[in-house]
């Protein structure tokens, strides 16, 4: 199988491009533990922080941009009970884009798990290309908020 650098979904070994989301796969690893993803954080300073996105994860869970808005690879370590995501620059993940309400949706930590809720937001929440209210999220779930694609990571 050959995963998919920009979702992560396994592909038959002999695709050239993603059945899930169109990229090509070319230079995709064959095998999934060779797959890597480069991912950065911005630190206290405002400063751009390479990290290793299994430590990130590891640690709770994390977010990853994987498309919108030029921040490809940023990546959102998950902690605490609550992170809200928005447009409002209180937001924990804050997405600028005016496809993004300004409270859009939360991630609430309950039941051994990270959930996602919509905030009744203007154009939706969706994971794995479903519209959602409230869905626990597993390992590769793939986020829509506004024009952004992210990825939820759990080690």
């Amino acid at each position: 199988m050959r995963r998919c650098p920009d979702c992560g979904y396994e592909n038959p070994e002999d695709a050239n491009f993603c059945a899930h989301c169109g990229a090509s796969l070319a230079g995709a690893a064959a095998a999934p533990d060779s797959a890597t993803t480069a991912t950065y954080v911005i630190d206290a300073d405002g400063e751009l922080r390479p990290v290793d996105v299994d430590e990130v994860a590891a640690a709770g869970g994390a977010l990853v941009i994987r498309s919108g808005g030029g921040r490809v690879g940023q990546s959102f370590p998950l902690s605490g009970d609550r992170l809200t995501i928005g447009r409002s620059p209180d937001a924990e993940v804050f997405l600028d884009d005016v496809t993004v309400s300004r409270n859009h949706a939360v991630l609430v930590h309950r039941h051994g798990g990270w959930f996602l809720d919509d905030s009744g937001s203007l154009n939706g929440t969706y994971v794995n290309r479903r519209r959602i209210d409230s869905h626990r999220l597993e390992d590769g779930d793939e986020l829509q908020v506004g024009k952004y694609k992210l990825t939820y990571l759990a080690r």
